[in-house]
This record gives C-alpha cells, structure tokens and sequence, in this order.
C-alpha cells in the first residue's frame, strides 16, 4: 500500500467544567417525551426527525464504571460529554462537524477518540482517501492532542490497537508512517508505536514492511501476535510475538488472509480469525505453540467478548436476527440473561459494561422504540437517552422478518417495515437494498426505513444472496450474480409480498446507497417494468468502471479480486458480462425517473459515476434529476443526511404517491 499521511495541527486546551447534572437534563427530555406521547399526530415526524445523526452516540463507560463518555447532538450542538456516575458531569467538548468514528476509554483518567476527514492527495496517492486521527482526552489535567501531531511521524492514523498501562503511565498502540525530511513515508505499510497518553511522546515498538502487518497489544504492553498479509500471493502468515517471531499458522487466502482478534482466555493465548476450507470465518485461540483450537467449535459466532480489565475473552457473541451472547462463565451468563429480560419482545445489544459488570449498557430498538439506551445497575434499569427524540411511539412502524424463496428455490429472508396504524394491505412498497454487498439488513429501528413507513408506505429491505450472517455459502451464492440472481432476488422479494396482499405491484419504487444504488439503478435498466422510480445515493453505476478504478494500484489488489468474484468478470477491460448488468451502458432502456444524489467527497465510489449516469439519462431524454451534497459515503453529518432524505422522499411521493 501506499500513502500520503493526512494534515493536521495539534489542538490543546482546557476542557470546561460545567456545574450542571446532565441526568437532570435528561430527566427533563424524558418529562417531555412522555407527555407528547400522548398527542395524537395528524401527520408524521418531519424528516429532520430521521435524518438528524443520533442524539446520543458511541456510549462508552470506563473500566470501573464510575464515568461514562458519549456524543450528544442537541438538535443545534454536537459535543463529547462525560459524566461521572450516577450523576454529575464532568466535562463537555464540543465536536461540530468532526466525523467521530469511536470513542473508547484508556483507564479511567483518558479518552481515545477516533475520527476522520476526506483529503485530496492528488494522482500520484490515488486523489481522495479518507483519513483517520486520534484526539486524546486527559480528564485529569483538561488537555487534548492530537495522536502524532509532532515529530517525524505522519498526522494519521492507520490502525488504533489498544491500550495498556505501564509503570503507572497509560499508553495507547498507533500504527502509523514515518517520513523522510522531504515529507514521503518511509515504507509501504506503517509501524506500530506506542504513544505517552499524557505527552504525545511516540516510541516505535514494531517495524511495518512491504507486507500488510498487523500487531496483537496485550493488556501489560507486549505485543501477544502479528501477522504478514502478500497480496500478490494471498500468503498469509501469523506469528506469536512481535517482529515475525514463532510461526504459528499460515494459508494462502485471495482475498484478505486472516485477523488477530484478541488475548484468549487464558494468559499467553491469543485469538485470530482465519477462514476454514468451507469459506466460514472460525475464531481459533492459540497458546503460541500450534494454531490452536476452534474457539467455538459447533457454531458460527460473529465476535470475542473481553473482559474491561485483563483484556482477555470471556465470551462471544451472535449477531442473528436477535443478538445473543454465550459467556464462558455460568455465573456471567446468568447476570447477563437477566440483564436482557426487562426488555422482552425488543432486539438488545449489549453496548458497553464496567469491568465487574454491575453496571451494563444496553441499546433498544422495537414496538413504539426508536433506538434507547439504558444503564443496568445491579437489578436496575433507567433510561439514558433516545437515539431520536422526536420520533415518538406512536410513530414507529412494526418491523418483522419475511421469508420466501427465489426463483431457482433459493431460501431467502427480508426486512418489513410497515406504516404505523394502516392495515398491512395493498400498500405502496418501497424496496431499500442494503450496500456492501456483503452486508445484512436486521429487524430493528432504521431511519431511512422508518421516515418512508411513517410516510405511508411498507418498505422491504432483502438480504439477497451474497448478502453477509448465513453463512460462506451463500455468500459464495452471489458470487458472478452481481445484476443477475442478486437482482431478482429483490424483486422476488417484492412478489412474495404481492401474493401476500400485503402490497400494491403497481406501487412500487426501489431507493438504494452504494451497492443498494446499483441496485435501484439495475431495477430500472437491467430489470424493466418492475418500479415507478428509483433512487441511488453514491451508487455504482458502471461496473467496470469501478473494476478500473480498484485494479489502478496493481493486478494484486484485493479490492480488484473481490469485486470480480461478485461481477461474474474475467477481465476488468473487455469482459462482456460487464456491459450486461452495467446502468451506464444500458441508460436508454431506463422506463422510470431516477434521481441520483452523491457526496463530492465520496472516496468509495467515485462520483464520477453519478456523472456519467446523469450524462447518459440525459443524452437518451430518460427523466433524471441529480445533486450532489458536500459530503463522503457515509452521510456523516446531519444536514446531508437530512438532505438526501429530504430529496428522497420528495421524489418517491412525487412518482409514487401513498394515497
């Protein structure tokens, strides 16, 4: 890989102290959310109510518990607040626009936040990159900086692995990339330092290469494991240590190798991911000698639970259509079975939890919740904060799961949300594709769902093959079917709900981000007769276009590898199956409006795709409006988020009324 390291100037200062208790502030929200919720509303929340970011975010209690740190958007201010608990803040930084990404805790005295910014590198670094950067937060002395702001070490970020206290001082792991006097880096992939969470002093632990490394931090600061990643090869190798210490295991996987997670269970052991001869991701722990045993040997889990204080695992977790956790511990397992049963008929994810795990940290959604957060203590539940205040129980649409098959037999599951209140019958449908593609969509509170459901219509979010969370095999499903069986996946989605009654075929539009606006774009190319319009947000509309653009960097690529197992494609430059699943190429045979909107700082898919779409729409005399907002893949910030949804919306009421 190569890279040019992001800009940007150390910020310091002290942290104000505010003498006001935020749980009281909260108490108060609460107070007015119960009595609105009262109120009968003639039409539903505007659309600032869904597209707004959370107004609470990134929830992160210290490893004792005695302090919590979260992002609170008031609706006018974005800020970091921390309080003290269970009551009492003690310290509030406001954050604007910044694109906060995580926020974790390094003791109980620093914060480590994570955030990123789109830089334009030009050519010779592939022009734009989303770049990350660290801010650290001493609540001891009110100061922040930076994460390499200084020294002969680039102002990013390119991996954060972990924290661990030595000699009384807390320290937090960095990859990052020295430079030369002249500003260029110095190797193809970054070192690992270690970094002085009170100074900012960075001392280099491990050495990077020419090879893909990654580091394993321990919870005492040795580094347990590392591994080295050939794309040219797909070789890939783990050792325990540091520096390709003892050969622990080593595959040769195409696409991206394997991944440290974690410490094991036990001192010494360590666990990594690799893939396992049927495709499944396994999570193996090794004590260093061999590769191990299988962590879960019966199941397929999707993360490693860590103990706060020792780091270690002391579980995993299932991320199904209900999140389910198995601790290796009875007792633990009990304290957090009791944990989820206040909140029965609700899909629970644990968040966050104090070392002890007396006080856990748990995020809602369900009938009448758009998203809570609620603190467990002991044997007691007391809300936080709702993720959207203003949208209210009564304007929440159920959400179930539905099954059905594709039209080769294939087995298949979706997301319904339904418009609350109105009969589940003859609706009009919008159909809302995840991106990815191997991605999946679950039966819980989704924004963009619930502004159209409330709105009127039902709206069908399908996991269709190659779709990620049931299995290799159905991933490897997609593979070559990328416009073709994933497509009509969709639309077979859509029918199921037909002969249910449960919608109107004639009333349907497609909306979609990323690959779901590839999708939206196909279902008026591609597929013919099936919607009234369709909306793509940052979607590919030229397949090899994109294939170009990955391979620029080399035949080695992994991006380039992936994607061509997904398209069905030989060759990135002449393979015909491209043109044939390609929005751009087949743009005259378009047979419903289409509003394209993108982010001038997408660095995903470029924005010349929508460009160029726009251009061929046009030129063919096809219906087309198009806008492009200042804004990356995401929609990290509320105003463009709220923007595109505000377009969106407009456009499907506008082609495809609900009355």
């Amino acid at each position: 890989m190569t890279g040019n390291p992001g800009r940007a100037k150390r910020r310091s200062g002290k942290l104000g102290v505010l003498m006001v208790r935020l749980l009281v502030a909260l108490g108060v929200c609460l107070a007015a959310l119960t009595a609105a919720a009262g109120a009968a509303f003639a039409a539903p929340p505007p659309v600032e109510a869904y597209g707004r970011l959370p107004a609470l975010d990134d929830v992160a209690l210290s490893p004792s518990g005695a302090r919590m740190a979260m992002i609170v958007d008031d609706g006018k201010d974005r800020s970091l607040v921390v309080t003290a608990l269970p009551g009492g803040l003690l310290a509030k930084f406001p954050v604007g626009k910044v694109k906060i990404r995580a926020v974790s805790w390094a003791g109980e005295d620093h914060l480590m936040v994570v955030s990123t910014e789109t830089h334009d590198f030009g050519v010779e670094y592939g022009f734009k990159h989303e770049i990350s950067q660290v801010l650290v937060v001493d609540l001891v002395h009110g100061t922040t900086f930076f994460v390499f702001a200084s020294g002969q070490i680039s102002n990013a970020v390119f991996g954060l692995d972990g924290a661990a206290q030595i000699g009384g001082r807390w320290y937090g792991f960095f990859e990052g990339f020295k430079t030369s006097s002249r500003g260029g880096v110095l190797r193809s992939w970054p070192d690992l330092y270690r970094v002085d969470l009170d100074s900012g002093e960075a001392t280099k632990v491990a050495n990077g290469g020419d090879n893909r490394q990654d580091w394993l931090v321990g919870a005492d600061g040795a580094v347990v494991a590392n591994t080295d990643y050939e794309e040219a090869s797909g070789h890939w190798r783990l050792f325990a240590g540091a520096d390709h210490g003892r050969l622990v295991v080593e595959t040769h996987d195409k696409l991206f190798g394997g991944g440290l997670v974690s410490e094991g269970a036990q001192p010494g052991s360590f666990i990594y991911a690799v893939t396992g001869d049927d495709g499944d991701v396994r999570y193996m722990q090794s004590a260093g000698a061999d590769e191990g045993k299988p962590l879960s040997p019966n199941e397929r889990i999707d993360g490693v639970i860590l103990d706060r204080i020792t780091g270690r695992a002391i579980g995993v977790g299932f991320d199904g259509d209900a999140p389910s956790t198995s601790f290796f511990d009875p007792a633990v397992q009990k304290r957090m079975d009791a944990v989820r049963k206040p909140f029965a008929g609700r899909r629970v994810r644990i968040v966050n939890y104090s070392g002890d795990l007396r006080r856990v940290v748990v995020f809602t959604t369900g009938p009448g919740d758009s998203g809570t957060y609620w603190m467990i203590d002991g044997a007691k539940a007391s809300q936080i904060g709702f993720e959207y205040p203003d949208v209210q129980e009564a304007d929440v649409g159920p959400v179930r799961m539905i099954d059905y098959k594709a039209a080769d037999g294939l087995a298949l599951h979706g997301v319904l949300t339904l418009p609350p209140g109105r009969e589940a019958k003859n609706l009009p449908l919008v159909v809302l594709p995840h991106g990815g593609p191997e991605e999946r969509d679950y039966p819980r509170f989704d924004w963009m769902a619930q502004a159209f459901a409330a709105r009127g219509y039902a709206v069908f979010q399908p996991n269709f093959r190659g779709s990620d969370g049931y299995g290799a095999a159905f991933v490897r499903a997609g593979y070559g079917e990328w416009g073709r069986k994933m497509q009509t996946d969709v639309s077979d989605g859509m029918a199921e709900l037909v002969r249910q009654g449960i919608v109107d075929p004639k009333r349907a539009c497609i909306v979609g981000a990323s690959y779901g606006g590839y999708a939206a774009l196909a279902g008026v190319t591609v597929q013919q007769g099936v919607y009234r319009c369709a909306v793509s947000w940052g979607g590919v509309a030229d397949p090899q276009g994109l294939l170009l653009r990955s391979a620029e960097s080399g035949v080695a690529n992994t991006g380039t590898r992936y994607w061509k197992r997904f398209m069905g494609a030989k060759d990135a430059t002449s393979d015909a199956r491209l043109k044939e699943v390609s929005p751009l190429a087949l743009a005259g045979r378009a047979d419903a409006p289409v509003l394209l909107l993108h982010g001038k700082d997408d660095t995903v898919v470029p924005i010349a795709q929508s460009r160029d779409m726009n251009r061929a729409l046009k030129a063919a005399h096809r219906p087309v409006e198009y806008v492009e907002l200042p804004e990356d893949h995401w929609l990290s910030t509320s105003q463009s988020r709220t923007e595109m949804l505000r377009q969106a919306v407009a456009f499907v009421v506008k082609h495809n009324p609900p009355d």
